[in-house]
């Protein structure tokens, strides 16, 4: 068992422990802006799939900075950085510093935790691993809770513990219905380029993690589009280079039972106008009452068929070189 396969196995631990975690005192709030990067940055993304259940908005930023209307529309800034170091987040508590606006970090350390003590900024401390992508449950359900506490979301422990309970039946100690259909699904997409489609909402933010997890775990391109986005675009190019996308292309689609009826059927008359013109790999349904256990049932499946296509082509998931040398790089023309 490579040690990425063993950290997938970890989530359920990692959404009971934030279902069971005491957030601290957070300024009462009405929306919020979640800043982070890859695997931080997701923790965002799904947030706001949540807050949107709820009738509420929590948006995402991955960038330098804050975006120009958050100074107007004040909302609470969610620093999320799971080493403490990645500068595009420290300039984001930076820039909501110097607004004046509500802020809030998660972090295991590094100069985020020493800012958030330095200026009394509301902190939760995660558990540390080896890379942030495999500390999703503990980067999300930590933001969720403390959106919890700024009255941003709803209660947040029993859609954790939900989520963990779903992914640890489709897990099942390495034998569950997850592990079997990753890797029939990484069999299929083995050296094709990976698509991802879903609909807007839980689809869509699980086709985004499947994306990146594929990019670093798997080593390999891969792309996600939503729906119904896709089907003004997209669609259209799958008439071109026909030998090229039945051989090379390799497309997932997945499904949320609580998707809007009419993106249910845009998604299926698509599914049947493209067939024959592209490798279609297969497909995911999400499993779960609530909106955190759909996405997980769907994010876990996409974590390990990036595991597998690594292990196909022979390659070490958790090492991320390229990623590595970049950031060597810009440190020393930054000197």
């Amino acid at each position: 068992m490579t040690s990425m396969r063993h950290l997938i196995g970890t989530l359920p631990e990692q959404l009971r422990w934030a279902a069971g975690l005491q957030p601290p005192e957070v300024p009462a709030s009405s929306e919020a802006l979640v800043a982070g990067m890859g695997g931080s940055g997701i923790a965002g993304g799904i947030a706001g799939v949540v807050a949107a259940a709820a009738g509420r908005r929590v948006g995402v930023h991955r960038s330098y900075g804050l975006p120009g209307w958050a100074g107007s529309a004040g909302p609470l800034v969610v620093v999320v950085s799971h080493s403490g170091d990645t500068e595009e987040s420290l300039s984001a508590i930076e820039a909501a510093g110097q607004l004046g606006l509500s802020r809030a970090a998660v972090t295991t350390g590094g100069h985020l935790a020493a800012v958030a003590a330095a200026e009394g900024i509301p902190l939760v401390v995660t558990p540390g691993v080896p890379q942030p992508r495999a500390a999703v449950g503990y980067l999300t359900g930590a933001v969720l809770r403390l959106l919890e506490a700024a009255g941003v979301v709803p209660p947040q422990s029993a859609g954790l513990n939900e989520a963990a309970e779903v992914v640890e039946r489709l897990l099942d100690g390495g034998h569950g219905a997850a592990v079997a259909l990753a890797d029939d699904l990484a069999s299929a997409l083995y050296h094709r380029l990976v698509v991802v489609y879903g609909a807007e909402g839980v689809p869509a933010v699980a086709a985004y993690r499947w994306k990146t997890q594929i990019n670093e775990n798997g080593k390999a391109i891969a792309y996600s589009s939503s729906f119904p986005e896709l089907d003004h675009n997209e669609i259209e190019a799958w008439a071109a280079y026909p030998d090229l996308a039945r051989d090379r292309v390799g497309v997932v689609w997945l499904h949320d039972p609580a998707d809007d009826p009419r993106l249910k059927r845009r998604a299926e008359v698509s599914r049947r106008l493209v067939e024959g013109r592209v490798g279609l790999a297969g497909e995911v349904h999400a499993q779960g009452a609530g909106p955190l256990a759909r996405l997980f049932s769907l994010t876990v499946v996409g974590d390990l068929v990036a595991v597998s296509l690594a292990e196909r082509a022979g390659v070490d998931p958790v090492a991320v070189d390229l990623i590595a040398t970049l950031k060597e790089r810009l440190a020393e023309e930054a000197l």
